[in-house]
């Protein structure tokens, strides 16, 4: 068998395993994200949103999640696009154009739509990329559900976009959403990353050396004003993802994402979503409902999303440059076009970044939840009572 073979069947079998880990991530994300709700509106409230406040060794606990585990959430996000862009359903421009295009248009729009609610207040408008994202592990945990009435092709199809979403979600929070800069330390963080680089370079393939120096660049990322979860993506940037070895998958990256990825999807992010999903309620009015935050994002996932990405691949078929997924029908599609309006993961992690006052950050958490729910809830109807024959 040829090396291209080999490469080709392990991306089929490195892309399965991924959907398969991402889809049941979904699904303990689901039931983190509820756990926290009850909890927050129960007796326990009190010591739930203390132990979050609790500080250790100089940051809040809350703070160590969304800070530290959630840096190791963005080096797999580094690594599946790195190697989704190099040896993977995203390696040729043919496979980039319609999840590219559609991608787009559901970043666009819901922005657009946010802003229309939130233009004149100069400190809501900050939030204007929260209702952008796609959560890859809800969205594909709702696929996971419907089974088989879904083609493989429309499941590759919303992992595609959700990965280039979260690429952009990264340059958003790079150029968008950074604190005041110390140049110290980020020279300090450039010169890290520098050797890195070097060290790719110079063919080093010890993973230890990656991730101990990958850990002085989280380090001083962190003390230079931008966000430490940048450090993550950097780090995924010069992972090694050739081997010298015959035995092909056995380059570093493969090594590092398939380590990583259970403790990341079953432990790193449904803790993100316990952490950061628990609402209160208490007090909650209609004047709470409708704040222009919690509007904007509501609006902008359920509503924007659905148009953006049905819009665009609308668009791309009419004029000739892209098609359907193979064997999805146009109630399929539009079906997923719902799901991408669920934001979670990265919508709370960006609204946590846009806003530093605890009513606005509450104002997002409820309209992801409320643009999420409903999204997630549309999709899984459309598509699972939507006849499944394609109509091409």
């Amino acid at each position: 068998m040829t090396r291209s073979k080999k490469s080709s069947i392990l991306s089929a079998a490195t892309l399965k395993a991924f959907l398969q880990s991402q889809s049941a991530g979904g699904i303990l994300l689901m039931g983190a994200a509820a756990l926290a709700m009850v909890v927050a509106n129960t007796a326990w409230s009190g010591v739930y949103f203390s132990v979050l406040e609790r500080h250790v060794a100089g940051l809040s606990v809350l703070h160590w999640v969304n800070d530290g585990l959630m840096a190791i959430f963005f080096l797999l996000v580094g690594l599946e696009i790195k190697r989704e862009f190099l040896d993977g359903e995203l390696s040729t421009w043919d496979q980039r154009i319609l999840p590219g295009l559609a991608a787009l248009g559901g970043i666009v729009v819901p922005a657009l739509i946010y802003l229309g609610f939130n233009l004149d207040v100069a400190q809501t408008a900050r939030g204007w990329a929260v209702p952008t994202a796609t959560d890859i592990a809800f969205a594909l945990g709702v696929l996971a559900i419907l089974g088989s009435r879904i083609p493989p092709s429309l499941k590759v199809f919303l992992a595609a976009l959700a990965i280039i979403d979260d690429l952009v979600a990264v340059l958003v929070i790079a150029f968008f959403y950074t604190a005041q800069i110390n140049t110290l330390f980020l020279g300090l963080a450039g010169v890290t990353l520098v050797a890195l680089i070097l060290c790719n370079r110079s063919s080093i393939r010890s993973l230890a050396v990656y991730l101990i120096v990958g850990a002085l660049l989280w380090f001083l990322v962190l003390r230079s004003g931008m966000h430490a979860t940048l450090a993550g993506v950097a780090l995924a940037m010069v992972v090694p993802m050739r081997s010298e070895s015959s035995r092909v998958g056995f380059s570093p990256l493969h090594r590092l994402e398939h380590g990583i990825a259970p403790w990341t999807v079953f432990a790193v992010v449904p803790l993100f979503g316990f952490a950061n999903a628990g609402v209160s309620f208490h007090g909650m009015t209609l004047e709470t409902l409708a704040h222009p935050v919690t509007l904007g994002v509501a609006a902008g996932l359920f509503f924007g999303k659905q148009a953006g990405v049905m819009g665009i691949v609308a668009l791309a078929r009419m004029v000739g440059i892209a098609k359907l997924p193979e064997g999805a029908s146009w109630g399929q599609m539009y079906g997923v076009s719902l799901l991408c309006g669920i934001g979670f993961t990265m919508s709370l992690f960006i609204g946590l970044l846009a806003f530093d006052t605890p009513e606005l950050q509450e104002a997002t958490k409820l309209g992801v939840l409320i643009g999420s729910l409903m999204s997630g809830t549309a999709g899984w109807l459309v598509l699972r009572f939507l006849p499944v024959t394609p109509n091409r």
